[in-house]
């Protein structure tokens, strides 16, 4: 352990913690804490809308941007209990899991559709297929880049998908992991958006990645302005607090902090990198903040032994086996994990 406290690799957070700039912002701010943040959420959507070039109406403001998804899940299974359909949620497996648990709790179908067993990508095919086959109103998740795998799906198949898809599909395209992407054929669903590539299109983003704002619960939709009217009408009022708000606009003005916030997930990747590649572990072409790779051996015996060292590390994703999902810490506590990684192969754990 470092300094006894655990280092945490699992949830993939940014360990550079907030920008020196969001925590002024925050301070200065709680003089105002007895008001409503109506101001600098205004603000706040002002500064979004100007960076994507998009109308101030065609953003939702979410307590994260998993509340975006659960309004947006919601509004979609209104929509279809109003219109007399059916109304089912298609997701790959495995994804990032809160709009199964969401879709879950409120008793909507879910159709799990296993990512292709070579490179683990999205099976655009058997996606579309799940939907295609279904009379209803079919709800399409997509990570993108994916969780727990890291990897991008193939802009030109994607976007060719959306963009012929029926009227009664809808896609939910969620790019936490976007200012990460360094892929020259990556496209951001954004640019669909503003192309009004299709009505049904709502692109959720949020502050917890690059911008260090995990715990501040700021996230956003964007898509056209009737499809944010719907999705507004199931979203918690005021949901926005005042802290996170002014330091989600501090980070945004804060272009040092944003590039150094990548450059240091880049110099851990690539440290993770070449270890991986001198163990001869295997992993997946990450264009986020963490790398999935393989683990020889029992994973629920590595993730505990990795915890006695002190170090969290990813759960399991089933139905992948024999992968770890590692979250790109700061370089300083990835040469504490390499450390750690090298010991468990001299004892031959992995």
């Amino acid at each position: 352990m470092q300094n006894n406290k655990m280092i945490e690799l699992n949830a993939n957070e940014n360990s550079l913690g907030m920008s020196d700039s969001a925590k002024k912002a925050v301070t200065e701010s709680l003089s105002e804490g007895f008001r409503y943040p109506d101001n600098p959420r205004a603000a706040l959507i002002s500064k979004i809308a100007t960076i994507h070039g998009v109308a101030e109406d065609q953003i939702s403001l979410g307590n994260g941007s998993t509340e975006n998804m659960r309004a947006t899940i919601q509004m979609l299974q209104h929509k279809a209990f109003k219109e007399g359909k059916e109304f089912q949620m298609v997701i790959p497996v495995p994804t990032f899991d809160c709009a199964e648990m969401y879709a879950n709790s409120i008793g909507a179908s879910v159709v799990k559709i296993p990512l292709t067993a070579e490179n683990y990508d999205l099976d655009l095919q058997r996606l579309q297929k799940a939907a295609d086959e279904f009379d209803g109103i079919s709800l399409l998740y997509l990570c993108n880049p994916n969780n727990p795998t890291g990897t991008i799906t193939s802009t030109k198949q994607l976007k060719t998908w959306i963009g012929d898809a029926p009227d009664n599909h809808y896609f939910l395209l969620d790019q936490a992991y976007l200012e990460y992407v360094n892929d020259p054929s990556f496209e951001s669903g954004v640019e669909w958006v503003k192309q009004g590539l299709s009505e049904n299109l709502i692109v959720i983003h949020t502050f917890s990645k690059l911008c260090a704002l995990a715990g501040m619960r700021v996230g956003y939709a964007i898509s056209n302005p009737q499809a944010i009217e719907a999705v507004e009408a199931f979203m918690s009022m005021d949901n926005t607090n005042l802290s996170g708000a002014v330091a989600a606009i501090a980070t945004l003005n804060d272009a040092e902090f944003l590039e150094l916030s990548l450059r240091t997930t880049n110099q851990s990747r690539q440290m993770i990198e070449t270890v991986l590649d001198e163990l001869g572990l295997r992993y997946l072409p990450s264009q986020t903040n963490f790398i999935f790779h393989e683990i020889k051996g029992d994973l629920k015996t590595y993730i505990a032994r990795m915890r006695d060292s002190g170090i969290k590390v990813g759960r399991e994703f089933p139905p992948v086996t024999g992968f770890n999902r590692l979250t790109l810490g700061t370089p300083d506590e990835m040469e504490i994990f390499i450390k750690v990684l090298k010991s468990f192969r001299e004892k031959g754990w992995v």
